[in-house]
C-alpha cells in the first residue's frame, strides 16, 4: 500500500504523528471522500479481500465498498503510518457478518469507516459517550470477557449497533462471510441497492428507488425512477464512475 497515494485520495494532508487528533482526522477524511456502496454485488462482480484489489478498486477507480473492503483498507493505511491496529469481528445479524477496527492509543478505541451512517471519532471501549452528528454513541461490554455492544441513544434508550469482540482476526477468516453477502438471497447487501456518503453536516444516500439528502437535521427525498438516473445522480454527486 503507498500511504501517500492513498492520504491524495481521501483529500488528507501529510501525516506527522500517529496520535488520536490525527486518527480522528483520517476517519472523517475517509468518511467524507469514499463511499459505503454494494453496487459490484448488484453488477455480479466478484469481491475478493485481496488487499492490492482492494486498494487499487478505492484509490485508483476511486470507489467505494462494503465493510470487508474499507475497514481492511484503512487499517493497512493506519498500520503505514505508525498506527497499532486490529481487524475485529462483529455481529449484525450474525456471526462475522461485519469488520470493525480496534486502534490502541492512550486506549483502545473502535474504529469504523464501514457502517454507513454511524459514528464518526474514534470511540473508545471505556464505555465513554460520544456525540456525533447523527446521535449519541458508546460502548458497553456485554459479556465478560471480551463481547462488547456499539450503543447508540434513541430517545432515553441506549440500542445496540451491533456486538463485536476485542480478538484480534486475520483478513482471511472474513472470507466465507464476504462470499455470503455478495451470494446469498438472505443477504441484505443483494436485497438492496445502497450508495451513501457522510458529508460534515450530514449525509447523501442512493438506495434502489430514491435519492436521499440529509442535512442539518433536515431531509430531501428524491424519487429515482431508473437505473439511468440512479447511476447519473452517483456520477455527480458522489464523483464516482462505474
Amino acid at each position: 500500500m503507498d500511504a501517500k497515494t492513498y492520504l491524495a485520495r481521501i483529500g488528507a494532508p501529510r501525516v506527522t504523528s500517529s496520535d488520536l487528533p490525527t486518527l480522528t482526522k483520517l476517519i472523517q477524511h475517509h468518511l467524507y471522500t469514499v463511499p459505503f456502496e454494494n453496487i459490484d454485488i448488484h453488477e455480479g462482480k466478484p469481491i475478493h479481500l485481496h488487499p492490492d484489489e482492494i486498494a487499487q478498486k478505492i484509490i485508483n477507480h476511486r470507489r467505494g465498498g462494503f465493510c470487508y473492503e474499507l475497514n481492511s483498507a484503512f487499517a493497512n493505511l493506519l498500520k503505514e503510518l505508525g498506527y497499532q491496529v486490529s481487524l475485529l469481528s462483529g455481529r449484525v445479524r450474525t456471526s462475522t457478518d461485519h469488520m470493525a477496527l480496534l486502534v490502541r492509543l492512550d486506549q483502545d478505541y473502535l474504529v469504523d469507516v464501514g457502517f454507513g451512517d454511524s459514528f464518526r471519532y474514534p470511540l473508545p471501549i471505556s464505555g465513554a459517550k460520544r456525540k456525533d452528528v447523527s446521535g449519541w454513541y458508546r460502548i458497553r461490554l456485554r459479556t465478560h470477557p471480551n463481547i462488547y455492544a456499539l450503543e447508540k441513544r434513541k430517545g432515553r434508550r441506549w440500542l445496540p449497533e451491533y456486538l463485536f469482540t476485542t480478538q484480534e482476526r486475520r483478513l482471511e477468516e472474513f472470507e466465507g462471510m464476504c462470499i455470503h453477502q455478495q451470494t446469498s438471497p438472505t443477504s441484505i447487501f443483494r436485497q438492496k441497492f445502497l450508495c451513501t456518503i457522510a458529508t460534515p453536516g450530514g449525509r447523501l444516500t442512493v438506495s434502489d428507488h430514491h435519492f436521499t439528502i440529509t442535512e442539518r437535521g433536515k431531509v430531501q427525498k428524491i424519487p429515482i425512477n431508473s437505473i439511468e438516473k440512479r447511476r447519473d445522480i452517483i456520477q455527480y454527486w458522489f464523483r464516482m464512475n462505474y
